[in-house]
């Protein structure tokens, strides 16, 4: 679990108009919505402090004089201070919640719309942690600002608003003695919030990276146990959470002193009011009932205090999760259609790599092809052999259109690709990976994901084809048996021939097989090569093999070295040759030979 390139950004940014701009534009669709649950929680809000004041009249002109026949009256409009809050409070907490929800599905929905038009180029680079960081965890802190944050900052504020007219009005020196106090606890609420915040930053900043690591060590289990790295991994991985228990705990450490300071400033100022009481009731200037809604006033103020500076903090995280979430929805595809591109009614016909370089952006600047040129005739079979990273796959990767020549031009029907439109060249062309992905769901969904109009007949007569029926039809189930996630419910070659079947139903005009027989077994390799030849007729075909024996009826073979064709020909015209493709073949038939005598001696 090495430290990748892609580090969490450290966004230190506070209030970026922008950005906070750009993330209420989510509650645009839903405005209506969003002015009612704020005038809800607005209502609510002054209920609370008029029952306050209520408190305060019932005291003063009933209770201590005694009649006894004033109480009723003021329990009448405290009664319908408490419906009216009841029915706020039930709706701008359902209202929020909504909002809450609604926010939170617009923006999930928003970003993976996103990242399917994005290149491949892009999921080469970026780790699978950063982006489920940027769709959970980011787009739930935005979700919750707008709704939540708005109620507790828009509450606070005007509790502090009208609590502060009350006051006000009740007594204006005592008033003044509570407002000369407030900004110590506006001052203390700011220090303690930046110092939480920066370790929560910290937090933040270790959270991919650990999300990353859960994510590799689940994928990659099988490896893990086969290798017996558990306890290195836990290790590497304590390295990665150790560092982020400790900012959390700093940061909870804060959260319980904030409070107790927050109270230790409020009982101060409780303390200065209830000393100048004696001499203000005794001047006529105070009530009893106004100082017990003094005591009140400023008990309630403290809350709000603390509220908005929690607001301010997790707005503050929430900008910086805006900017996170922002920069992948400014990420423009790598590759993108011209605004003249058009779709080609076909795509059989001559396909020409005219003089291509191309080298990756996250690599060293070597080229991978250079000037590498090849001309290949409609229902023509093309085999790509050759050592690792000669070059093999990018061309095939450069034909789907995943990625896009630096130099040179690719010609499909003798125009250049790029006049088309990505999607008609991609939907055209079929598929077979060396490791197959199988989605979660049953044998049948995944086969129609080929062509998702495909009839249940349709799906099986693929499947036949490929080779694949019969060991469906085994299954409990068959066609309707769970495969897992990724398919990891079947056997590699199982998973394989299910991906053939796929490519098969989706019925396309060029066909790409990227080493798909490599790690299968000789039976299944059997029932690929079959479907191949059944998928390959009439068609132009891609193959790119490890076993050679899988590419003697191709119609022409490219070695490939170095990004480039040392040599080219036929099955017999290139062991003739004895060169590059012989000694390949020669000692891979011998490896073979020599594994078959293993396996079955007496076959000497």
């Amino acid at each position: 679990m090495a430290d990748n390139q892609f580090e969490e950004e450290d966004f230190q940014s506070k209030f970026n108009g922008n950005v906070i701009k750009r993330i209420f534009e989510f509650i645009t669709p839903h405005k209506r919505w969003f002015f009612l649950f704020l005038f809800c929680t607005l209502i609510t809000s002054v209920m609370d402090s008029l029952q306050v004041y209520l408190n305060k009249l019932l005291l003063d002109n009933a209770i201590v004089p005694g009649l006894k026949s004033q109480v009723l009256p003021y329990l009448k409009y405290y009664g319908l201070t408490v419906i009216i809050q009841a029915i706020g409070v039930f709706t701008f907490v359902y209202l929020a919640g909504m909002l809450s929800e609604r926010i939170w599905y617009d923006l999930r929905q928003k970003m993976f719309d996103h990242l399917q038009k994005l290149s491949l180029s892009y999921y080469a680079v970026t780790p699978v942690g950063w982006i489920m960081s940027r769709v959970n965890s980011d787009s739930f802190k935005i979700a919750d600002l707008v709704t939540w944050g708005m109620v507790d900052s828009s509450f606070a504020i005007v509790n502090i608003l009208i609590s502060g007219g009350f006051m006000l009005a009740i007594n204006w020196r005592m008033a003044l003695i509570v407002f000369a106090v407030f900004p110590i606890m506006l001052y203390v609420s700011w220090q303690f919030r930046k110092r939480i915040l920066k370790e929560f930053r910290l937090v933040r900043k270790l959270n991919s990276k650990v999300t990353g690591a859960f994510n590799e060590n689940i994928m990659g289990v099988r490896v893990v146990k086969a290798f017996q790295r558990e306890d290195q991994n836990l290790k590497e991985f304590n390295d990665l959470t150790y560092p982020m228990f400790q900012s959390a705990y700093k940061a909870a450490r804060l959260n319980a002193l904030f409070l107790p300071c927050i109270q230790l400033i409020s009982s101060v100022a409780l303390g200065l009011i209830i000393w100048s009481a004696d001499w203000q009731i005794r001047s006529g200037l105070m009530t009893i009932g106004g100082i017990q809604a003094f005591v009140n006033y400023v008990t309630s103020i403290m809350w709000p205090v603390q509220d908005l500076a929690r607001v301010y903090g997790e707005m503050q995280q929430s900008v910086a999760s805006g900017e996170r979430i922002f920069s992948l929805l400014d990420t423009q595809p790598a590759i993108v259609d011209k605004p003249d591109a058009f779709e080609p009614q076909t795509l059989c016909g001559e396909i020409e790599f005219d003089h291509v370089s191309f080298w990756y952006d996250d690599g060293d600047g070597r080229p991978v092809l250079e000037d590498f040129s090849l001309k290949v005739n409609q229902g023509e079979t093309i085999a790509l052999v050759g050592s690792t990273g000669g070059g093999k796959s990018t061309i095939v990767n450069l034909l789907a259109r995943f990625y896009e020549p630096k130099k040179g031009v690719i010609r499909i029907c003798g125009r250049d690709y790029r006049d088309y439109k990505m999607e008609s060249i991609q939907s055209r062309i079929g598929m077979v990976l060396q490791t197959p992905h199988l989605f979660s769901g049953t044998i049948r969904e995944n086969i129609r994901y080929g062509k998702l109009d495909a009839t249940d007949e349709e799906i099986e007569q693929a499947a036949r084809q490929a080779g694949a029926d019969t060991f469906i039809r085994s299954f409990p189930n068959q066609y309707e048996e769970q495969v897992g996630e990724g398919g990891n419910l079947l056997s590699f070659g199982q998973k394989q021939l299910i991906s053939l079947a796929r490519a098969i139903l989706a019925d396309p005009e060029i066909f790409i097989m990227d080493e798909a027989t490599s790690s299968v077994d000789t039976l299944t390799e059997n029932l690929i090569q079959q479907g191949m030849d059944h998928m390959m007729k009439g068609r132009t075909s891609f193959i790119i093999a490890h076993r050679l024996s899988t590419i003697k009826r191709a119609d022409r073979i490219l070695v490939i070295e170095d990004g480039k064709i040392i040599e080219e020909g036929t099955h017999f015209q290139l062991l003739a040759k004895k060169g590059k493709y012989y000694h390949l073949y020669t000692q891979q038939y011998r490896e073979e030979k020599e594994r078959d005598l293993k396996l079955n001696p007496l076959s000497a």
